[in-house]
């Protein structure tokens, strides 16, 4: 079985990601680095930016188009700002402790990108030698051919390019399952050689992504194995839907747990949401899919074992899906939801029996009725205890031997003593988060 060395930052972070175009009205680097303190107060400690390339015109889709449909790797998408802006939005970033990853597209590339004409072997063509799209409604782009060794260079010399010219710190790769493991393994080490890199990746080999129906898909990447720190957990996030709609019990959450221990070493961990771009624009908000059960399964996201995810508006209570093609920028409000992330997150950071991929953690499901999940989560003896209830009715969760002793609500801020057999109130469609109190 492989093993995963992540780097020791790591290990208690929390991931945001920024949809730059919608993020503010202005839509650019500058306008968003303002947000930079209060995402680090919050708890975040990795920004994923969403991809900021020039954006092709042909075939473009609504206003301003795809920003997966990339027509220069190597250039800023004026729309956002210059280089010298995303530098100096690195810059800041690092400079409050955060870590900043970039999206890269290197599946497919825009119809008008120069590549096509300069290196039309560079992609995929059907029998009769037209250009394809990599999934047929993905009708702005079009598929690279990654037996190509000049391809490989090129895009591992790109990925190069934006660790030295903007100082990122790693990247999240779009539907990276869909680019040969083989590429990404070659790449890694290069550019570990420039800076330690954090690699991210738009896969999970327990569900499938990118468009994939089951019979396309491939569960056998082995991304994790040489490349990737972390790939997405999109069973899990799929399994909370299905939940939410009555097709799926609660408890589910164990066989999920079950499968993801059986495919990975202990020392590999997944990115938790509930919602993020993809999910928000086409699927639909967190409201929509999941009604009143969307602040509950947000605290499972963030304190089952894995890596949470918070996506740009959710601290807004974002209850609007964002148009993908065209300007549409957040509502702030009054940031409504940003006390309820940042008790999560900077509980997530700071607490040893929350670090991602401890192996010597300890994660003990508590015994609950079918609409309650409760778990504990020990390190020594420090220790978190997780209850969610999906009822419309509040619901009292028996305590085992293992809770007896002092604890501290983390919203209520209230210390409770419990002795065994006693009673934890879950308040209807709520949660309870509680902290060990170790003296």
């Amino acid at each position: 079985m492989f093993q995963v060395r992540h780097p020791e930052w790591a290990a208690q972070a929390t991931i945001y990601e920024v949809n730059l175009r919608q993020f503010t009205p202005e839509g650019t680097f500058r306008a968003f680095e303002a947000h930079l303190p209060r995402l680090a107060a919050m708890g975040v400690s990795i920004v994923w930016l969403m991809p900021i390339h020039p954006i092709g015109q042909v075939g473009r889709k609504g206003t301003l188009g795809s920003q997966y449909a990339v027509r220069d790797y190597f250039a800023v998408n004026p729309e956002f700002g210059t280089l010298d802006d995303l530098r100096h939005l690195v810059q800041t970033a690092h400079g409050l402790g955060l870590r900043v990853l970039l999206d890269w597209v290197a599946n497919h590339t825009s119809w008008d990108n120069a590549l096509v004409t300069e290196h039309p072997d560079w992609f995929q063509h059907d029998a009769s030698g037209n250009l394809l799209p990599p999934v047929p409604d993905w009708t702005d782009v079009v598929a690279l051919d990654y037996r190509q060794p000049a391809l490989r260079r090129y895009m591992t010399d790109a990925l190069l390019y934006w660790l030295r010219a903007a100082d990122l710190d790693g990247y999240r790769c779009d539907v990276a399952g869909l680019v040969p493991t083989d590429f990404w393994d070659a790449a890694r080490p290069e550019l570990d050689a420039v800076k330690p890199v954090f690699m991210l990746a738009e896969w999970d080999e327990l569900y499938p992504s990118g468009g994939l129906s089951w019979e396309d898909f491939n569960p056998d990447t082995r991304l994790l194995e040489k490349a990737f720190d972390m790939s997405f957990g999109l069973r899990l996030h799929y399994l909370l839907d299905r939940v939410a709609e009555g097709h799926e019990p609660l408890h589910a959450i164990d066989e999920y747990l079950a499968a993801e221990r059986a495919k990975y070493p202990p020392s590999v961990y997944l990115m938790h949401f509930t919602s993020n771009h993809d999910v928000n624009s086409w699927d639909g908000t967190e409201y929509e899919r999941l009604g009143p059960l969307a602040r509950p399964f947000a605290v499972l996201t963030v304190l089952l074992p894995g890596m949470p995810l918070v996506y740009s508006g959710q601290e807004a209570a974002l209850n609007r899906r964002l148009q993908f093609f065209d300007h549409d920028p957040i509502d702030w409000q009054a940031y409504p939801l940003q006390d309820f992330y940042t008790r999560l997150l900077q509980l997530k950071r700071r607490h040893p029996a929350l670090r991602n991929g401890d192996v010597t953690s300890h994660f003990r499901r508590l015994d609950c009725g079918p609409a309650q999940y409760a778990f504990l989560r020990e390190q020594g003896p420090a220790a978190v205890l997780c209850a969610i209830n999906t009822d419309a009715a509040e619901a009292a969760l028996m305590l085992p031997e293992a809770a007896a002793g002092t604890w501290q609500d983390v919203f209520s801020g209230q210390q409770l003593l419990f002795a065994t057999g006693e009673a934890l109130l879950v308040p209807a469609h709520g949660w309870r988060v509680l902290e060990r109190v170790v003296v």
